[in-house]
């Protein structure tokens, strides 16, 4: 991991050669010195990487050799800062500088450059000097393997792939069923079963068993099938950093959400969820249950009114299934012999035709691979995923058995685990680590981790394709390595959301903690202010206590991800003045808060708030001192002043750029280099003329709508030929002012588009213009995802949509169409998600063999038609997912 830290600085290093030559004078030697000294460590560190047996000297060698780097970015970083802060004194300062060349020492700050770096010089060479004591050599600079597996056809067998396919838990299932009293037998049901009182209380059951077992694969396994016997049901994820309030809400939202706002206080929660689910018989699963008091604090809103409601949870701690539950709790068992060979080879040849038979010597390494993991599930998915993306061949496999001198007694999951992290390629080792950053049972948002990683400098920029892309890449590789799981795909294959197991997590944040890499607060122990973990923070809940760490260590910081909750104040963000990465997540502000000092963050690349009320950001902080900037993912925030400064579009760094249409519209400028930008979100139709468009050749992401302006959408043909790369289209007709507005032939039908083939999701929220019909032939012949939303149609979509050959998702929503019935009388051959949403209609009827691979039936709260499935589909009409 140190390597890609130097490879970084190395980075910043060379654009400072490349680009400030003119300030840099008589210091530019000693810059180029500090360049080519990073460069040849690196090679020695990328040793040390690969030597799984590094003793704990060398180790010490290398944080040695981390810090200095870390210090020598700090001192190129604070020059920046200083002479930004000059030059807003004085604008003229740079043109000054230039005919200053030959008497360099009177540029700002330059003489401390050159003092820091002597001092950095020496603390280097006198580092090197003991280099030979811990025999590491270097290794040629070389990209790792990390690229050598075709990651693209491995996304398309996962697209296929049952990830619900389990070993060893189908006699469990039926066990936890039968505790539940739910059978096969339909006449045993619970609405058909005479009740006595013994059965009609409510019964809490409880399921035992250690970290990696499979606990929570079978309750995902039972809920499946439990849920249609219930008429409320629900499964919570409970983990360590228990919430008693978060909870009751969840659980309120679904039931009526229209109470929450009503609720003052946990007691006013309390009192609804009991009158709710007195009305219902429930199935509530509390998954990962750490402490007794989480029964004991949830029990008063799940009432006993003996009508056979049920209670399931999950833990690793008998003490906690005996809090909830006297009786004795189902020990969940480790797999048998055959049961982990069978499950270490699904993983392990998983890529593999189904038809393709197991080599008879790769069975029998596998049988000795497999006892190694002592029947513990988790520990043979780390494995399998190891083997995976090792060559099928005896010697391969034969290579990591010997790596596993594990003793005989049995293992630890974490010993897997460290086998995994160590056969990483080191430029994917720094991504894994900053999955530490998110909180237990978090569903993590690719997209988002990907831009942070980018902005991190963990990406490295190849000819052949983007670092976003390259990134997807970084993750799969963990994906298929199983250190992330419950992956969402996109229709394109890409992972859209995942989670981390929470041991797996647990490794992360060991590793992080040992290698420095980043620190929890207010949970952090023995760090002190001269740290290097504090410049990657991650706060968890931070009240008070926080003000303490921004007066101490905000200096120091570069990165950080806060998980907030209420709050009453927020710090000034010039403190953190070299930060790189900010991204803050639900955090409830009292009153609307205004945040100060973004304007002081000049080496800030990515910003992002998610789930933030209250917020405020005054658009003036991103005028002409944010050059460096690449992401600003702002889809909540209040931007006051409303319009974006013009100026903002001569950042030439900007990749994503997405606001809230509400809050917050981009017209864009003929200034400035965009021909990086790839997300543009949201911009209005009259700032749509060709000239302003005329560089956004690399625009993958587009929306676009007439929230707070005048009605226009003459430019939009226009710009659409100007976008060769546009694959996702977004057009939103403001829901406040749609008298008289409405979507023009020619732009529900973009064939403006000079590759038009590229087009694969197009979403468009808002009336048709009359007399415009839905015809398939028209759309983008290769399109994936469609939402179509208020359209008000006067002819049944469904016939003509079933015609589109490539559709996986079709999204559905409001008054789509004046009729009562919509029809699918054929087609949909590649539909997989179907979300209806949809008002007056009352009935949706689908013919036989229509949607062949249906996955997901999803609706949004509120009415809801009545569905006529064909026998394929039948279970859809009980089993309809909340949206």
């Amino acid at each position: 991991m140190e390597a890609a830290v130097m490879q970084f600085v190395v980075g910043k290093l060379g654009n400072m050669i490349s680009n400030e030559a003119h300030l840099l004078g008589g210091v530019k030697d000693q810059v180029e010195w500090a360049q080519t000294k990073l460069m040849e460590i690196r090679c020695y560190l990328r040793d040390a990487d690969s030597n799984r047996t590094t003793s704990a000297q060398a180790e010490n060698w290398l944080n040695q050799l981390r810090d200095v780097a870390y210090r020598m970015e700090d001192v190129v970083d604070t020059f920046h800062l200083e002479l930004e802060d000059e030059c807003k004194k004085d604008p003229n300062l740079l043109d000054k500088i230039k005919s200053l060349f030959s008497n360099p020492t009177r540029v700002p700050g330059l003489h401390k450059l050159g003092k820091g770096l002597d001092k950095i010089k020496l603390e280097f060479e006198e580092i090197l000097k003991s280099k030979n004591d811990y025999r590491i050599d270097p290794l040629q600079d070389q990209d790792s393997g990390s690229g050598a597996f075709d990651l693209s056809k491995r996304r398309e067998v996962y697209q296929d792939v049952d990830e619900t396919e389990v070993v060893g838990l189908n006699a469990a299932t039926k066990d936890i069923l039968n505790l539940l009293l739910i059978h096969d037998e339909i006449s045993t049901l619970p609405q058909k079963r005479k009740r006595d009182k013994k059965t009609s209380k409510r019964v809490v059951i409880t399921i035992v068993g250690p970290g990696g077992l499979g606990k929570t694969t079978l309750a995902h396994m039972v809920y499946r099938r439990a849920k249609a016997y219930f008429d409320f049901h629900m499964m919570l994820t409970v983990s360590q950093q228990f919430n008693r309030i978060d909870l009751l809400r969840k659980m309120l939202s679904k039931l009526d959400n229209s109470r929450l706002q009503s609720c003052k206080d946990v007691t006013d929660l309390i009192e609804n969820l009991k009158e709710l689910l007195s009305r219902n018989r429930y199935l509530i699963i509390l998954d990962d249950v750490w402490d007794t008091k989480v029964w004991e604090q949830l029990k008063d809103a799940l009432p006993d009114v003996e009508n056979e409601s049920r209670v399931l949870m999950t833990t690793r701690d008998k003490k906690v299934a005996k809090s909830a539950d006297m009786r004795k709790p189902y020990k969940l068992r480790f797999l048998d012999d055959n049961e982990s060979l069978e499950l270490l080879l699904k993983k392990a040849r998983q890529f593999q035709k189904p038809s393709e038979r197991c080599p008879d010597d790769l069975c029998e390494i596998a049988v000795q691979l497999s006892k190694k993991c002592k029947g513990l599930p988790l520990a043979l998915i780390i494995l399998g995923g190891i083997l995976s993306l090792e060559k099928q061949t005896y010697s391969a496999w034969d290579r990591v058995l010997r790596t596993m001198n594990w003793p005989e007694q049995g293992i630890d999951c974490m010993d897997v685990l460290n086998m995994s992290y160590d056969h990483m390629p080191y430029e994917v080792k720094q991504c894994f680590l900053y999955l530490a950053f998110f909180p237990e049972d978090h569903k993590i948002r690719a997209n988002r981790l990907i831009k942070m990683w980018i902005a991190e400098g963990f990406i490295p920029q190849k000819d052949n394709k983007t670092m976003e892309e390259e990134a997807e890449d970084y993750l799969e590789l963990l994906f298929q390595r199983c250190m992330v799981q419950e992956a969402v795909r996109s229709p394109n294959g890409l992972i859209k959301y995942f989670k981390v197991h929470d041991i797996i997590r647990e490794l992360a944040i060991k590793l992080a903690r040992e290698k420095k890499f980043q620190v929890v607060f207010p949970k952090a122990k023995g760090v002190n202010q001269s740290d290097s973990a504090y410049r990657r923070v991650l706060l968890e809940s931070c009240g008070t206590e926080f003000m303490k760490y921004v007066d101490k260590m905000s200096q120091k910081t570069r990165s950080l991800i806060w998980f907030g909750r209420r709050q009453n104040n927020l710090p000034n963000f010039a403190e953190f003045r070299l930060l790189t990465v900010l991204e803050i997540v639900n955090i409830k502000m009292s009153g609307n808060t205004e945040l100060k000092g973004l304007d002081r963050l000049i080496h800030l690349k990515y910003l992002g708030f998610n789930y933030c009320e209250n917020i405020v950001i005054d658009w003036r902080c991103f005028s002409g001192r944010m050059k460096n900037l690449e992401t600003l993912d702002l889809p909540t925030i209040w931007l006051r002043n409303w319009a974006a400064p013009t100026d903002i579009w001569t950042i030439d760094t900007l990749r994503h750029v997405h606001v809230d249409d509400f809050y917050a519209i981009l017209t864009l400028s003929t200034e400035g280099d965009l021909s990086n930008l790839q997300t543009l979100k949201w911009v209005s139709t009259t700032a749509c003329r060709s000239s302003q468009f005329s560089n956004l050749n690399n625009l993958l992401k587009l929306g676009l709508t007439t929230q707070g302006h005048s009605h226009k959408w003459d430019g939009v043909p226009h710009l659409l030929k100007n976008l060769p790369s546009l694959v996702s289209l977004h057009i939103r007709v403001s829901i406040h002012t749609r008298n008289g507005k409405f979507i023009p032939e020619n732009i529900v039908y973009p064939r403006e588009l000079p590759n038009y083939s590229n087009l694969k999701t197009l979403k468009l929220d808002g009336i048709w213009s009359e007399g415009v019909t839905l015809v398939e032939r028209l759309l983008p012949p290769d399109l994936v995802k469609l939402k179509l939303g208020g359209s008000i149609l006067r002819e049944d979509p469904m016939p003509e949509l079933g015609k589109l050959k490539s559709l996986n998702k079709l999204e559905l929503h409001g008054p789509l169409y004046i009729g009562e019935q919509m029809n699918c009388p054929g087609g949909f051959p590649a539909l997989q998600t179907l979300v209806l949403c949809v008002d007056d209609v009352k009935v949706l009827t689908v013919g036989n063999g229509v949607m062949p691979k249906l996955k997901y039936l999803r609706r949004c709260h509120g009415t809801w038609p009545r569905l006529n499935m064909p026998p394929e589909l039948k279970h859809f009409e009980r089993n309809v997912l909340p949206y």
